[in-house]
Formats: C-alpha cells, sequence, structure tokens
C-alpha cells in the first residue's frame, strides 16, 4: 500500500520539463492558449509524430491537459499551479543563446510584453502594476495585493469585475515576480481579469509563434492616457 505522505517525485517532473523539445511545448502553452499540435510541432521545430509522442507523456504527467474542439484537439497548460511552477523555473535558468537575428527579435518582444500564462508580464506588465501600487489602487501586503476601495472603483471604471475574480476558485491578486524585469505583476484571478479587458478593448493583440503580444496604437495612447507611461523602458 502506498501511503499518502510519499515524497513527491522531482525526478519525474523534471524529466518531463527536462527534454528541450517538451520545454519549447511548455513555453508555447505558458501564452495561456489553447493550441492545436500542428502549431506546437512548429514551435518546437519536430515532426507531427514526435510532438504527438511528447504531448502523451505531458498528458499523462498531468503538465498538459486536452480540449476537444469540434473535430481537432487543442492542447492547454493543466492547471494555474503547473503554470506557476514553468515561471518559476525561468527564474533560475539560464537565457538561451541567441542564434538568429529572428531569435533576438523574440528574446526582445517578449522582454517588452508578454502574457505570463493569463496575465499580463514583462516591461508592460511591470509598468501596469506599479501605476496601481503608485496611484494606491493596490497594497502589496506582502505576499498578496489588496485591492483598496478607490482600487475598487478604478478597476470597475476598466472593465474589471473585481467581486467575479474574487470569488473565483484560485488565488485573487499576488505578486508573480518577472523573470526579465526581476520586479513583481499582478497575478491571480484579479491579474487575469484586467489582462482580458486590454485585449477586449483591443488595447493589445497576440504575435505569431509567441507568447509575445504587442501594444496596439490605441494601446500605447491608453497606456499614456490611463496608466501615465509614455514608454516602457
Amino acid at each position: 500500500m502506498i501511503e499518502s505522505s510519499a515524497k513527491p517525485d522531482l525526478a519525474a517532473i523534471a524529466s518531463l520539463i527536462g527534454e528541450p523539445s517538451r520545454a519549447a511545448i511548455l513555453e508555447a502553452l505558458m501564452s495561456g492558449e489553447s493550441l492545436p499540435a500542428g502549431d506546437l510541432s512548429t514551435r518546437a521545430c519536430v515532426s507531427p509524430q514526435t510532438t504527438s509522442s511528447h504531448l502523451n507523456k505531458l498528458v499523462q504527467g498531468g503538465l498538459v491537459k486536452v480540449e476537444p474542439i469540434g473535430k481537432r484537439r487543442y492542447f492547454k497548460i493543466a492547471s494555474v499551479a503547473v503554470a506557476q511552477a514553468i515561471e518559476a523555473l525561468c527564474l533560475i535558468a539560464p537565457p538561451k543563446k541567441i542564434r538568429s537575428l529572428k531569435a533576438s527579435f523574440e528574446a526582445d518582444a517578449l522582454r517588452q510584453s508578454r502574457t505570463c500564462y493569463d496575465h499580463l508580464a514583462g516591461k508592460l506588465g511591470v509598468a501596469v502594476t506599479e501605476f496601481l501600487i503608485n496611484e494606491k489602487y493596490l497594497k502589496l501586503n506582502p505576499d498578496k495585493f489588496i485591492v483598496t476601495p478607490t482600487g475598487a472603483e478604478w478597476f470597475a471604471s476598466f472593465g474589471v469585475d473585481v467581486d467575479a475574480a474574487r470569488q473565483l476558485r484560485r488565488k485573487f491578486a499576488y505578486p508573480c515576480l518577472d523573470w526579465s524585469e526581476r520586479r513583481p505583476h499582478l497575478a491571480g484571478s484579479l491579474g487575469a481579469a484586467l489582462t482580458s479587458a486590454w485585449f477586449d478593448k483591443g488595447w493589445v493583440a497576440r504575435m505569431q509563434d509567441t507568447r509575445a503580444i504587442r501594444l496596439t496604437k490605441e494601446g500605447q495612447c491608453g497606456l499614456k492616457e490611463v496608466f501615465k507611461v509614455n514608454e516602457l523602458k
């Protein structure tokens, strides 16, 4: 009989993540999107057959889940906990060597603005979070964010339902240390709701074959007028 107090098998998870092609698949899915195997094959630069084998292992290992949509199968990070673990590993992982101009452009785009699973990250995510703290809409206390009364009003004016985000069965608002900026950005259900509002307003758009996102013209204006950020530094 296996006791419930048995140690976690870290080696099993490490071997799943440690294979370069599977790591590339997980990195692609950290956009928070559900992606078909064909897209993941392109991202990981391996054949469809090899991708299928890797996906089966990731699904069996509990890191990825399958979402049938019509006649196609889409894949997604299995849970918020998995996304948090992958993002935490990014903090201690050495940087990849830049071997092409394309890789250099993508690295710059990721540092500028990206989604960390379902919330804003990179320079954009950090700048937005610092604005919310400086304006006293959020208060850090110390491992979670507290929404102030004026903050609740501000979020509502931006199209974010704070109460609805609070009622979801996940952490509400907490600081996620950004791997590229080494400063916190807003995570949790509130961070996800805020990010959804950015997409709904058309302020950001996804870039192809990467989890980097770009500011639209409307987003650049909104960043300056609403968040008081003239440019991302």
